[in-house]
Order: C-alpha cells, then sequence, then structure tokens
C-alpha cells in the first residue's frame, strides 16, 4: 500500500501514523533502540502491512495484468492504484472529510520533522503543496505521483504511463481493491488491538 492507506491503516495516533508513514524509509530491527515506542510499532505496522499484501492472491491477480510490461515494478504501481480507491471510496471508510485528514496527517508529520530520516524531510514540501493525499483520488493524480516516480527510478519503469493501464482496466481493479481492503484493515486493527495493551 502506498502512503494514504499507511496512514489511515494506523487509527488515531499520531505516532503510530508517523511511524507507519516512514517505513519504506527505515531499514534494521533494532526499532526500539532507535525510535520512541509508539513511532517503532507504526513501523512494524507498516512491515505487517507489506507482508500481508504482498502475499493476498487478490493483490497477486492485480500485480499480474501489469507484470508483462512493468516487471517488478508492478507492485509499486498496484500500490499507487489502491490509494486512489482508497481516496475515491474514502466516506466508506472515514467519518471525516479526506481533505481534513489530510490536513491532520501532513500536521503530525511537520509536527515529528527532526525524527524523520532524511529523505522524508525533503519530499515532505513537495507531498503538502501538491497536497498528494487528496490528489490520490484524481486519475491526474495518480499520474502524477507515478510520473515522479518514474523519474527517480535508475531504469525505464515506465511508470509514467501506468495511468493508462488503470483507466483500461479500472473496473478490475476496483473490484480487487473492495475485496482486498477490507481485510488488510481486519488484520490491522488484530495487529494494533494485541500491541496497545
Amino acid at each position: 500500500m502506498n502512503f494514504l492507506a499507511h496512514l489511515y491503516l494506523s487509527g488515531d495516533d499520531p505516532e503510530i501514523m508517523v511511524g507507519n508513514f516512514i517505513g519504506d524509509f527505515v531499514r534494521g530491527r533494532n526499532l526500539h533502540e532507535q525510535f520512541k515506542p509508539k513511532i517503532a510499532l507504526g513501523i512494524e505496522l507498516h512491515r505487517q502491512i507489506d507482508e500481508f499484501t504482498d502475499r493476498h492472491a487478490v493483490v497477486l491477480e492485480s500485480k499480474k495484468r501489469l507484470r508483462a510490461k512493468y516487471r517488478h515494478y508492478a507492485p509499486v504501481i498496484i500500490d499507487v492504484f489502491y490509494d486512489h480507491f482508497l481516496a475515491v471510496h474514502w466516506p466508506s471508510f472515514h467519518a471525516q472529510p479526506l481533505s481534513d485528514f489530510a490536513t491532520f496527517a501532513y500536521l503530525q508529520l511537520e509536527n515529528h520533522q527532526p525524527m524523520l530520516p532524511a529523505r522524508v524531510v525533503q519530499m515532505m514540501p513537495y507531498m503538502i503543496r501538491g497536497n498528494w493525499l487528496v490528489n490520490y483520488a484524481k486519475t491526474e493524480g495518480i499520474h502524477r505521483a507515478l510520473t515522479g516516480m518514474s523519474r527517480r527510478t535508475p531504469y525505464d519503469s515506465k511508470m509514467d504511463e501506468a495511468v493508462h493501464d488503470l483507466e483500461k482496466y479500472y473496473t478490475e481493479f476496483e473490484k480487487e481493491f473492495n475485496i482486498f481492503f477490507p481485510e488488510l484493515r481486519a488484520m490491522c486493527e488484530l495487529f494494533l488491538a494485541a500491541n496497545l495493551k
């Protein structure tokens, strides 16, 4: 899953949100030596989400549709596509408007800036200025996100072309998201319930 899903799946605890958000930028297993307990828990949740997503049969179907053209970038593209569907269907998952949630999430990240990895600090101004979390709801926002990612890859990923596949197979991807995401949310709720005692 991508940024919006990781933030949403953290519940309403700011430190867990921050940890879940930075999970891709943190290496190693000694998390509790590097971070405050709830931020470390957020990073652990991020890793649980990635593992659950990577192995899920429905997600594998989504990836298979893109594998021939995008090869090992297919999982990255699906993560962004699924964030799009989360943004589109946001009222089904959260009582707070997406724009308000995004404002809250950006504020939490800014409040924790001293402990954010350098790459996150560099990215944050672009994310906030471009309001990525809200703009994931539009195919143009997805195209911008994937084009930016394509520019940062060392190889020809073709990710800048992926929005055409989203439009072509929109119904199929949306159906797969709607099957998968409630299962992922349930897993995260169980994880947090077990670890926030």
